[in-house]
């Protein structure tokens, strides 16, 4: 699939998305960047802003297996993974699987579990199998985990570690629709919900190709330099505790690629870069001090974005 073809699917998704959100492009197109890239997001926002819509819209895009889960503190590591029971017809254990056995993951509210029931996540996130009494499972491709968290709501919430937020390709926030955009969804939502006449725009052929093949776009190799800068400014500059890890520049690298292609083209550009790493990287920092009460790692991301000096055209 060349660059051209996979902007054209891409483009077909979104489309497809679009009859049930309004507006919202840039967000749906950073969870389509996600997809092809293979990689997981993060929705973080308040109550009713569409998060599980958005992730739903998705899933019945691509003709794919589809898991809900809706995270609660009493769900158990088994609730997700499966377990090995005993089956009297057959005298033996039998492994019966869990919900992570599927290609699109949805994990409603991902902060009410407990940290061991969020950590279950980590290895099928990170290495797409799951191990359960010594036995290791693949997980079939193509896999993607969209977790949704509201972060008003502290009473009875577990804040995800570092551990996991890193294991996000990207984290978004919807936002507050705009006056015109209330209105249509007043007009699109007042006699039936548009998903549920939303059909499959891609199979998971689809979507694996376009996953094997968004890698051959161009990088030049000052691309890669300023990415690694970057990254380095992050874990240098005296507001923050901890910056971005070698993952953290491997998930800009893979996004920036990813964003070249839904753009329609066979290289990237500063502006790639720039534009994921404010969706890559704040979740990736942790600051230092009263800077998590002044606008957190956003703001100070956008003055690293200032300061470091960006490759001009006549470099690349």
């Amino acid at each position: 699939m060349t660059a051209e073809n996979i902007q054209k699917k891409a483009e077909e998704i979104r489309d497809n998305i679009g009859k049930v959100i309004v507006g919202k492009k840039n967000e749906i197109e950073l969870l389509l960047i996600a997809l092809i890239s293979g990689g997981h997001v993060l929705i973080e926002d308040n109550p009713g802003m569409g998060k599980t819509m958005l992730a739903n819209s998705l899933a019945r895009s691509i003709s794919a297996g589809f898991s809900r889960i809706q995270f609660t503190p009493d769900l158990l590591p088994s609730d997700l993974t499966g377990i090995n029971y005993f089956n009297q017809k057959q005298n033996d254990f039998v492994f019966r699987k869990g919900p992570l056995f599927s290609n699109i993951i949805l994990a409603d509210e991902i902060n009410r579990a407990t940290p061991r029931t969020q950590s279950a996540l980590l290895e099928s996130m990170e290495e797409k199998q799951i191990t359960i009494d010594n036995t290791t499972y693949k997980l079939e491709p193509p896999y993607m985990v969209i977790a949704t968290q509201n972060p008003i709501e502290i009473t009875g919430t577990f804040p995800l570690p570092e551990a996991q937020l890193d294991r996000f390709l990207i984290k978004i926030s919807i936002g507050y629709p705009d006056s015109e955009e209330a209105y249509n969804i007043l007009e699109r939502f007042k006699s039936e919900s548009p998903l549920d006449k939303i059909t499959p725009a891609a199979t998971k052929e689809d979507i694996l190709d376009m996953q094997k093949n968004y890698s051959m776009v161009n990088v030049h190799p000052d691309i890669l330099k300023y990415i690694v800068s970057l990254c380095e400014a992050t874990r240098k500059h005296k507001d923050i505790l901890m910056g971005a890890s070698p993952r953290g520049s491997q998930a800009l690298l893979r996004t920036a690629m990813a964003r070249a292609v839904v753009k329609g083209r066979d290289f990237v550009t500063p502006d790639d870069v720039k534009y994921m790493s404010m969706s890559v990287l704040p979740h990736r920092m942790i600051p230092s001090g009263m800077e998590s009460v002044k606008g957190g790692t956003g703001e100070i991301l956008k003055d690293i974005l200032q300061k470091v000096e960006a490759p001009t055209e006549k470099d690349i």
